[in-house]
């Protein structure tokens, strides 16, 4: 899922360099989705479901992993179970663009408004530094399964280190 996650993240930034910035909102929550399911396999998905993914792909395996929980039940279920830095970027990243990311993947206002008028330049700053947070994330998950004590601290380093790339942090 990390993985994943992080060519969303590749690809959002070829789409902007190419001029096509709606599709890279949109693709910037699916990058979103990722990191939840990331997060949630690791922290509260039922063995399961994870063996519910990590299998084959056939009819049958495909039937069987169509049940997975919807984003709202993921973040309830990570919310129970997961670190609160996690939670609390989720669910901030949640508050604050859910429905900006919404109206992109589905046509709404914001996709039709902006790709009528035009995106301002602190907009697509906003989306390349909001990807970035979520690409930070799946580095530290993945220092986390890889089981790399030091992981963590090296991804905190690059956080700060590159503080200009990615949103304001929020006081605590």
């Amino acid at each position: 899922m990390c993985s994943i996650s992080l060519e969303y993240a590749n690809s959002a930034r070829i789409l902007i360099e190419a001029g096509n910035f709606t599709s890279a909102i949109g693709l910037m929550r699916l990058q979103y989705e990722a990191i939840v399911r990331a997060v949630w396999l690791l922290y509260a998905a039922s063995d399961t479901a994870v063996s519910k993914l990590a299998v084959e792909l056939t009819p049958e395996t495909e039937q069987k992993a169509s049940n997975m929980p919807i984003l709202s039940l993921m973040l309830k279920q990570i919310n129970e179970k997961a670190p609160r830095p996690a939670t609390q970027m989720l669910n901030e990243f949640k508050g604050v663009s859910g429905k900006a990311m919404n109206s992109f993947v589905h046509c709404g206002i914001h996709a039709v408004n902006r790709h009528d008028s035009g995106y301002p330049i602190h907009l697509i700053i906003q989306i390349l530094q909001n990807s970035n947070a979520l690409s930070i994330m799946s580095g530290m998950l993945l220092g986390i399964v890889s089981g790399d004590k030091s992981a963590a601290t090296r991804i905190s380093k690059i956080q700060r280190e590159y503080k200009d790339c990615l949103p304001p942090l929020k006081s605590a």
